[in-house]
């Protein structure tokens, strides 16, 4: 538990405000969210932890180079976030969907020369190897799908009969992917809980994980645990139209790497969900 008394100076200082009240949001796996109320007036949301600082570095990276809405920083280091609190808590509707969808279609419409990035940027608590490449079939085999097996494999998650399976299932990439669009800038992160939406609209996105990719990781991801649906993909399309076979075949293959993620942090079900989708692959 984050100890309160020692943020208030820190926070007031940032803010330019004395602090009048801060009560607990939520626990993640890596740190705590506070709400934050100035005696300006004004509300803020610290999130109080450890590892933070990439998470600073991404939050304001989107902020200076992009138009994807994200909470304005106010102080970033390893153990403290300092952001604008964001009125939300609407429902993710079809119209919220379609915002969703031109947001992010604009975001990957951002080009870069090479697929990762310049330096890592971890998706939840854990690391992700940006290593940058020209080869995307590559990147995706390399520094997702098999650092995450084998980080899975070394905790215990999963079993070296799968982690034999999943590397089989590398081994056919080529044939299953084909030919990937360039790279494009990616949220990285992209579930329900890192989309805020207020009166129909995304007020803002939120925990990023941003690198280089093909863009269809990130429309994959979405449908993981339900996110977006049909007006999302509807409206995405007419504006960055998806390449045959997306829903039939890389949409399950791309999200394994988030199911493997799941299987490290959660295990239980996210094995069983692995398998499936690897079995559907390899036999």
């Amino acid at each position: 538990m984050t100890r309160i008394d020692e943020l208030r100076p820190i926070i007031a200082a940032a803010a330019g405000s004395a602090v009048a009240a801060v009560r607990p949001l939520a626990q993640g796996h890596n740190a705590e969210l506070l709400a934050v109320s100035l005696a300006d007036g004004r509300r803020l949301v610290a999130k109080a932890g450890q590892g933070l600082e990439p998470e600073g570095f991404m939050l304001r990276w989107l902020a200076e180079r992009t138009r994807l809405p994200v909470p304005a920083l106010h102080h970033a280091d390893d153990r403290l976030l300092l952001m604008d609190f964001v009125d939300a808590g609407g429902a993710i509707t079809p119209e919220a969907e379609e915002h969703a969808a031109e947001l992010v279609a604009e975001l990957h419409g951002i080009a870069a020369p090479r697929y990762g990035f310049a330096r890592s940027t971890p998706i939840g608590p854990l690391p992700q190897d940006n290593a940058e490449s020209d080869d995307w079939i590559a990147f995706f085999r390399d520094r997702r799908l098999l650092s995450m097996a084998r980080a899975a494999l070394g905790e215990g998650r999963i079993d070296v009969r799968l982690m034999g399976r999943i590397e089989a299932l590398a081994g056919r990439l080529p044939e299953l992917i084909g030919t990937p669009a360039p790279p494009a800038l990616v949220h990285g992160d992209l579930w329900t809980g890192n989309v805020l939406v207020r009166g129909g609209r995304v007020a803002a996105f939120i925990d990023p994980a941003i690198h280089h990719a093909d863009p269809e990781v990130e429309l994959a991801f979405t449908t993981l645990f339900g996110t977006f649906g049909e007006a999302f993909f509807r409206r995405y399309g007419a504006i960055r139209p998806l390449r045959p076979g997306f829903f039939e075949v890389r949409r399950d293959l791309y999200n394994l790497y988030p199911l493997l993620v799941h299987v490290r942090l959660f295990g239980g079900s996210y094995v069983g969900a692995v398998e499936r989708t690897v079995r559907r692959f390899v036999g």
